[in-house]
């Protein structure tokens, strides 16, 4: 994970810590899953870029090509 600072107004902090306090879980996490549903309900066109070239200058296996995009699929979903 990634530390991020948030500066909150005092009346949202308030109500972040008592909601916090009745699911049972910290601040942070609400404003995980806060985070987390303004991104999933976004109404945003994601923009695709195109997939790597890979142009090494060398011969590579399969295998090493197939872990390289791999990683690139994963990085992309992680970003959406």
């Amino acid at each position: 994970m990634h530390k991020t600072t948030v500066y909150l107004p005092v009346e949202l902090d308030v109500r972040l810590e008592a909601e916090a306090r009745a699911e049972g879980v910290s601040k942070a996490e609400l404003i995980r899953r806060g985070v987390a549903k303004l991104l999933d309900e976004s109404q945003r066109p994601r923009q695709a870029k195109p997939m790597p070239v890979f142009d090494s200058g060398r011969s590579r296996a399969v295998d090493e090509i197939k872990a390289e995009l791999v990683d690139e699929i994963a990085d992309r979903a992680a970003r959406r």
